[in-house]
């Protein structure tokens, strides 16, 4: 391990001391624990704290809260029994032990994905029950190694069972833990018959959680159905929005727009028709020069908040691999690098919020940037 994933698991290793002890170390956790907008940006652990547990799990995002994160992010999927469960993605060969299981080989098969081609096994060809029988496993071992020592302990949790945790974290830690579902792939499963979105309006209701002051956000890539959903929900909804393409419900209607359209102020302001904030790739905020160096600030976050439309960029990591190329620490993808200086740069350039891997480097570094007065 070379000195900068050493840095970084110390600096991680810190701050869950600092939230046990309590001790001033514990700057971060210490201004998570107000709520709001009191708290200066918002930190989102992003599928938990997936930097250090196989993502979306029950460890993963009470990890994430424990941190101090002020919410945490299932990504959801429908089972074939149509129950929602946490998935990065509807197939699940990479992020469970499916491979393993000889009473399922039968059930790889060949999708089309949002027109992509994809092998593998789908969480709609399993029943709840049958995907219980499965364990959770780290989508990416050889950048997070140490994540893999995790592989075969958890199961797949439902939307019940992270609301279920959230109710008792926020009991537990004294503060609000909120929630910010993703629906993934929502056209797919609304051509399998199973629409993600009565499930979800269903299980906020249900839990009391479809009022304004619900520590809720609902986002997604796609617009169709968040204009559905903002006609059933009072919680705040975020608009998706990658670095390149379109909505897949776009592409499947034949409408030609794409996301750069929608980021753009006459998109934004359509948007804030519909939805209380956007979430771009971080790309979108900052931009890269040509040789991955982090460079200037896009018109994205003044054009979004003249729109009155709150900024969640993601996705916040500490490895090398996903940091710009002069704030990396070394050549060694693995490692560690300076995510305090990425994010440094976005809080100022006026972001709400942000998604990361990493929750506890993330409220350290909102800490350092929006001390409390």
């Amino acid at each position: 391990m070379s000195f900068g994933r050493v840095v970084g698991v110390a600096v991680a290793s810190a701050a869950l001391v600092g939230v046990a002890l309590g001790s001033s170390a514990s700057a971060g956790p210490e201004v998570a624990q107000r709520h709001g907008q009191e708290a200066g940006p918002l930190v989102i652990g992003h599928r938990g704290a997936s930097g250090y547990r196989p993502e979306h799990t029950l460890a993963s995002y009470e990890l994430a809260a424990r941190m101090g994160a002020d919410y945490i992010e299932p990504d959801l999927v429908s089972t074939k029994d149509g129950v929602l469960v946490a998935r990065h993605e509807p197939e699940i060969g990479g992020t469970t032990d499916v491979a393993e299981h000889p009473e399922f080989a039968s059930r790889k098969t060949t999708r089309d994905l949002d027109g992509v081609r994809v092998t593998g096994w789908f969480t709609d060809d399993f029943t709840l029950a049958e995907l219980k029988t499965l364990r959770a496993t780290e989508r990416i071992p050889d950048l997070r190694q140490e994540n893999t020592i995790h592989n075969g302990r958890y199961e797949v949790p439902t939307l019940q069972e992270v609301i279920d945790l959230k109710n008792r974290l926020s009991r537990e830690l004294g503060r609000d833990i909120g929630i910010y579902p993703e629906t993934k792939h929502p056209t797919y499963f609304q051509r399998l018959g199973l629409a993600l979105e009565p499930k979800l309006v269903q299980a906020l209701n249900r839990n009391g959680l479809n009022t304004p002051k619900a520590k809720v956000f609902v986002q997604s890539f796609e617009v169709a159905n968040l204009k559905q959903l903002h006609r059933e929900l009072r919680v705040p909804l975020v608009q998706l929005t990658s670095a390149s393409g379109r909505p897949y419900d776009f592409t499947a209607a034949g409408d030609p727009r794409t996301y750069a359209d929608i980021v753009s102020a006459r998109g934004l302001k359509e948007v804030a028709t519909y939805a209380a904030g956007v979430g771009p790739d971080k790309n979108q905020v900052i931009t890269r020069d040509a040789a991955g160096n982090l460079a200037a600030p896009t018109a994205l976050v003044a054009d979004a908040h003249a729109a009155g439309l709150k900024v969640h960029p993601y996705t916040f990591r500490a490895e090398n691999s996903f940091l710009p190329k002069d704030l990396r620490s070394d050549a060694v993808a693995a490692d560690y690098g300076d995510l305090f200086g990425e994010l440094r740069a976005f809080w100022r350039a006026g972001v709400d919020g942000v998604f990361s891997d990493n929750p506890d480097i993330a409220v350290a570094s909102r800490a350092e940037n929006f001390p409390r007065s």
